[in-house]
């Protein structure tokens, strides 16, 4: 004969009531729920961290790369931009006569960027078969002497010579057209998820660490992967709120969070004011700034060259009173000229004039000091983004800002690596994170996938991933889960007793 007997822990007894040692189901104290909102940040933060994390580092680098062509710009492009200051200079109907003389038939005028400043050069642009979306030909010439100085391909109202909008381009679109601007739109919409769910998991360390600087600089003494996450962490901080800018003001230029964005600002009433270009009954047209990726139109009409001085005299009485202008012939037929400024520096000059070229009558103006609040800081938020708005300043702080981001990345990839089992040949990769939503309520999955279907209708690249994301790892971890469960309740273990 034989008996069974639940076993006891070593060195104990058995109960003398006869019970077992092993508290039954009915009178286990009921377990505490675990926490899973933090747990699913890190989840979330670590996923989107590997898998966007090359998106990311390629817009900061080549974001770090461009807030510094401006001065590269002046270095390689010294003859085109600059010439010997004189003591005469030219109308700008003469210089547009030279350049015309020069280009012949092979283009047609489309506007003139006269000399900022003594020292520089006038830009005379022509639309030309052949050149991308806002793209011109611009020749550059001497004020002074009429001398030829260059002939270059110039992008948007920022200008941008070749170099320059090189740069841009591999920022923008990897110089892969419209389908590369996904890769764009995909990094500075996932930068401010990956920065907001890192900044989340800052604070809760924040608040259980005993030494709180060890987590505003990297900790002295630290190696290998905790000296990582130290660098990680302390930068992340020091750097957020430049990351979530460059994140949103990003989103601005994408396809489409930028097209939601625009809409947004129609709804909203937040766009900038147009300049109405039309005469006499034909009705309002808009001839507002360039736009960075619009089409250059060329006139259709002949234009006299002296007209350019007329509307910029007249001009000159009304709201511009800056160097940096660019004065646009009527683009056609029953249209007005356009003076407008084109200073992105601070203090913000984007004041735009239209006169009628005939009777040098003012049409129209908008000055920046009538845009909407919203509009400005829209307006500011592109300048700043751009490294414009405070020169050398603005520069050197996104340069930092760009450079931290890309480190970070970096420095993220490495503390994966640090956490691979090294005992494990199989396993060359580091470990991830524990579960969270099987450990979260239904009402908690419920809320999450809401969320990121709300950002996914906004920014369908952020939250169509996130919600489908989120799903998955709910699946993925419930059935683990069960697994496990079922693995572990074989019923308790036994052991034979024998006569």
């Amino acid at each position: 004969m034989s008996i069974t007997e639940s076993r006891t822990p070593t060195g104990g007894a058995p109960d003398p009531g006869g019970a077992s040692a092993t508290p039954s189901r009915e009178h286990a104290p009921p377990r505490r729920p675990r926490a899973w909102v933090m747990p699913l940040l890190l989840r979330i933060h670590f996923f989107a961290g590997i898998l966007v994390g090359p998106f990311i580092l390629i817009a900061a680098v080549s974001g770090a790369i461009y807030v510094v062509t401006s001065q590269l710009e002046r270095v390689v492009y010294a003859h085109e931009l600059s010439a010997p200051v004189t003591e005469t200079t030219l109308s700008i109907g003469d210089q547009v006569r030279i350049a015309e003389g020069y280009i012949g038939d092979a283009a047609s005028l489309a506007a003139v960027r006269p000399a900022p400043a003594a020292g520089d050069t006038t830009r005379v642009m022509f639309a030309q078969d052949g050149l991308g979306p806002s793209e011109t030909r611009a020749v550059f010439v001497d004020p002074g002497t009429g001398d030829i100085r260059g002939d270059l391909t110039v992008y948007g109202t920022s200008g941008a010579l070749p170099l320059r909008a090189w740069v841009s381009d591999l920022h923008r679109n990897l110089h892969l057209g419209e389908p590369g601007r996904l890769y764009s739109e995909f990094a500075a919409s996932w930068l401010g998820i990956v920065v907001v769910a890192g900044l989340a998991l800052w604070v809760v360390r924040l608040r259980r660490a005993r030494v709180k600087k060890d987590l505003l600089r990297p900790k002295r003494g630290a190696t290998g992967y905790r000296r990582l996450f130290g660098w990680h962490a302390s930068l992340g901080v020091w750097l957020v709120v430049g990351a979530l800018f460059l994140s949103a003001s990003g989103i601005t230029w994408s396809t489409y969070g930028g097209a939601n964005v625009s809409t947004l600002r129609a709804a909203l009433s937040w766009q900038n004011p147009t300049l109405s270009t039309a005469l006499g009954d034909d009705g309002p047209a808009a001839a507002g700034a360039h736009a960075d990726h619009g089409v250059v139109a060329a006139p259709t009409a002949a234009v006299s060259p002296d007209t350019f001085d007329d509307v910029l005299a007249v001009a000159r009485t009304e709201n511009v009173n800056v160097g940096l202008i660019e004065i646009r012939p009527p683009s056609a037929a029953g249209q007005a000229w356009v003076v407008q400024e084109i200073q992105r520096s601070f203090p913000t000059e984007v004041d735009g004039v239209a006169i009628d070229g005939d009777t040098l009558a003012v049409v129209d103006r908008v000055d920046f000091a009538d845009y909407p609040f919203m509009a400005k800081l829209a307006r500011w938020a592109v300048d700043l983004h751009m490294g414009s708005m405070f020169g050398i300043v603005n520069q050197l702080i996104l340069f930092v800002v760009a450079a931290g981001i890309a480190t970070m990345v970096v420095f993220g990839y490495l503390m994966w690596w640090k956490r691979r089992p090294t005992r494990d040949p199989a396993r060359r990769m580091g470990t991830v994170p524990g579960e969270a939503l099987p450990n979260a309520p239904v009402w908690g999955v419920a809320l999450v996938v809401a969320v990121a279907i709300g950002i996914g209708y906004f920014l369908p690249l952020v939250g169509l991933p996130l919600a489908a994301f989120v799903i998955a790892d709910a699946v993925v971890q419930g059935f683990r889960a069960r697994r496990a469960r079922r693995s572990s309740s074989g019923g308790a273990e036994t052991s034979v007793v024998r006569p």
